[in-house]
């Protein structure tokens, strides 16, 4: 084809119309999934709750055909009780337990059917069966049969949805030794959750400031960008150094201390959190270690992010509401996976009434219907995939509309919502496509995924290297189509072509400058990185600190590790809105000097600080080696 000359935001129309509607079908089909189970009853079912007869509590119900106990009126009997809570089936996900409607929960552990039947007296809640009066539960041969398992736990109503749950954490550490099956001794995972339950606040606490630390270090990103990778290299030798020292001088102090005086239980939390500290200090030591090696062999190439990172600070000064970026999208990943939970529930509920081999009711959807969940699952992904290509596509819009503005004076007075506008008057269906395209990815690894947990333990050594293998070179290549995505995105909002266009032209501009590419992803994604280390290190620092003042009665691994991941996972969301802001300026960068030469009618757009940084990085290349024509032919002079 002929040589398509670029205009940026000269040119605006509509990209890829046909996959907006497609997607548009999607999520009305989406709709009619939950439309169809609330219309069959299944949201009264979920929110009130029913009985193992199919009777909805808080409310009069219609007789069953050949089931007993149906059609009762349970209005004043508004709360679900399990006689056996904690008896979990977790292939079927349910409770292996008769189901009662009642008038209150138990507050108060109930030891014997004496407890039982006072309780009923006193609070007008039969706990047993319906076929057997409060009168005759300390009398009846079927009392052991037709009553709640001893002791009855104490339990509370959950909101809005009407169950009686334990308040005891015991029931939940038995799901989760189901769950977890490397830990062999079930004590340790008791004392571990019973470790987070008791420093809940502290997790809490440690995760807000994980958040301020996010949003501080964004702040300062924007003012002092030239000497920030410079503070960062520092700040992460200082607190990987200090961490690592603090870890083994805990060590050191908690083994010296005396234990003659300590309580089995208390001794044994002691020996828990000494073998967790020596492990902690150990990976720090190895993670420290290694961080200096690259930091050292990187080095040299430090210099060229610094202008880079000028630049992109350039732009959040410009762009202030670039930084609440993560919050919006956040926010409305929350909003539909909230939905999606709701409806899955209401699946989970719906169907017609059947009677299963014990003659309780179970609820079933029959024909091409039951497998409305598989639909359900795919629209977790593309519509996630959807709200995350939409935060690209604003991104880099806002950063294209800034880079090619030749007099920033005239940026639009809120170029984030200018973009947005943009986003949502044209390019709808460019983002609805690349998404698409992610989600055939995705789709298809987690499938090899969750058949290779099925498969754990029986399958031959062959198979399960051709499964990983499969697995790997999935997500290698939906992070290589994740990358060539957000470039496309930011191709269609300098030019306003369709997305296979535009990944088009955005993979060519790339091969031409691949070893620019590599150099800027390496040493800015590292820089980046460092950041991260930086908010995880001193969150887990401070949450030593806290914890260590709980060490006589808290288990510090999980809490620990969740307060860890917690931070990366919030430092990662907003640092990975600079690197957006990185890569979207390169593609400009590369595009401009491809382009214009500087003469008259091809004027550069690009500032000073970027040709300075375009000349630094070819002189430093030329001089590490890997400079030469080649890389000669990319940059033009001024």
């Amino acid at each position: 084809s002929s040589k398509r000359e670029w205009k940026p935001l000269e040119d605006r129309s509509c990209t890829d119309i046909p996959w907006l509607l497609l997607f548009i079908l999607f999520c009305i089909g989406m709709g009619f999934i939950c439309g169809f189970s609330v219309a069959t009853g299944a949201a009264a079912r979920l929110v009130s709750g029913y009985d193992s007869y199919g009777n909805i509590c808080g409310q009069k119900n219609a007789k069953l055909e050949a089931i007993p106990n149906s059609g009762m009126d349970h209005t004043h009997r508004k709360y679900v009780f399990f006689l056996d809570p904690c008896n979990l089936d977790l292939i079927n996900r349910k409770i292996k337990s008769v189901a009662l409607c009642v008038t209150a929960c138990p507050r108060q552990e109930l030891k014997t059917l004496s407890d039982v039947q006072k309780f009923a007296e006193i609070n007008g809640s039969a706990l047993c069966s319906y076929n057997l009066k409060p009168s005759e539960y300390t009398t009846s041969s079927k009392a052991s049969v037709l009553c709640p398992k001893l002791p009855v736990p104490a339990s509370a109503p959950i909101p809005f949805f009407h169950r009686c749950a334990p308040v005891n954490i015991s029931c939940y550490a038995k799901f989760a030794e189901a769950l977890i099956t490397f830990v062999s001794d079930n004590s340790v995972l008791h004392r571990l959750i019973s470790g987070v339950m008791t420093s809940k606040e502290i997790i809490l606490g440690l995760c807000l400031l994980s958040l301020v630390l996010s949003m501080i270090l964004m702040v300062i990103i924007r003012y002092i960008s030239r000497v920030l990778v410079w503070i960062l290299t520092i700040l992460v030798i200082l607190g990987s150094l200090g961490g690592t020292g603090v870890l083994w001088w805990l060590y050191a102090k908690q083994r010296k201390s005396p234990k003659e005086t300590v309580i089995p239980e208390q001794l044994q939390i002691a020996e828990d959190n000494l073998r967790a500290l020596l492990i902690y200090a150990i990976s720090a030591t190895v993670f420290t270690v290694i961080l200096f090696l690259i930091m050292l062999v990187m080095r040299k190439r430090v210099a060229l992010t610094i202008a880079l990172f000028h630049v992109a600070g350039k732009v959040f000064i410009h762009l202030p509401l670039l930084v609440f970026q993560p919050f919006w999208t956040f926010f409305a990943l929350v909003l539909f996976w909230a939905y999606w939970i709701m409806t899955l529930l209401f699946l989970g509920t719906t169907g017609s009434a059947v009677q299963n081999d014990q003659g309780f009711v179970e609820f079933r959807v029959s024909g091409p219907l039951q497998y409305m969940w598989w639909y359900h699952v795919v629209g977790l992904i593309w519509i996630s995939e959807f709200i995350l290509a939409c935060q690209q596509m604003t991104v880099a819009g806002a950063v294209v509309t800034y880079y090619f503005t030749r007099d920033k004076r005239n940026l639009p007075f809120t170029p984030i919502l200018a973009s947005v506008n943009r986003l949502i008057r044209y390019h709808l269906g460019t983002v609805a496509k690349g998404s698409f395209i992610i989600t055939l990815v995705k789709i298809p690894r987690m499938i090899l995924m969750y058949i290779h947990s099925q498969l754990k333990g029986k399958e031959n050594a062959c198979a399960r290297c051709v499964l990983k293998s499969c697995i790997c070179c999935l997500w290698c290549l939906e992070k290589c189509l994740n990358y060539l995505n957000q470039n496309a995105y930011t191709a269609t909002a300098i030019n306003s072509t369709n997305f296979c266009t535009s990944a088009k032209d955005a993979f060519v501009i790339l091969v031409e400058n691949a070893l620019r590419v590599a150099a800027i992803n390496t040493v800015g994604d590292f820089m980046l990185f460092l950041g991260k280390v930086l908010i995880v290190c001193s969150t887990g620092l401070a949450g030593i600190m806290l914890l260590n003042y709980q060490q006589d009665y808290t288990v510090w691994v999980l809490p620990l590790i969740i307060v860890c991941l917690f931070a990366f996972l919030v430092a990662h969301c907003f640092l990975s809105i600079y690197e957006m802001v990185v890569d979207v300026l390169f593609l400009c960068f590369a595009i401009d000097t491809k382009y214009n030469d500087g003469s008259p009618g091809r004027e550069f757009y690009m500032d000073k600080v970027l040709m300075e940084f375009v000349e630094n990085s070819r002189k430093a290349m030329k001089e590490a080696g890997k400079g030469g024509v080649a890389d000669a032919r990319e940059l033009k002079p001024m």
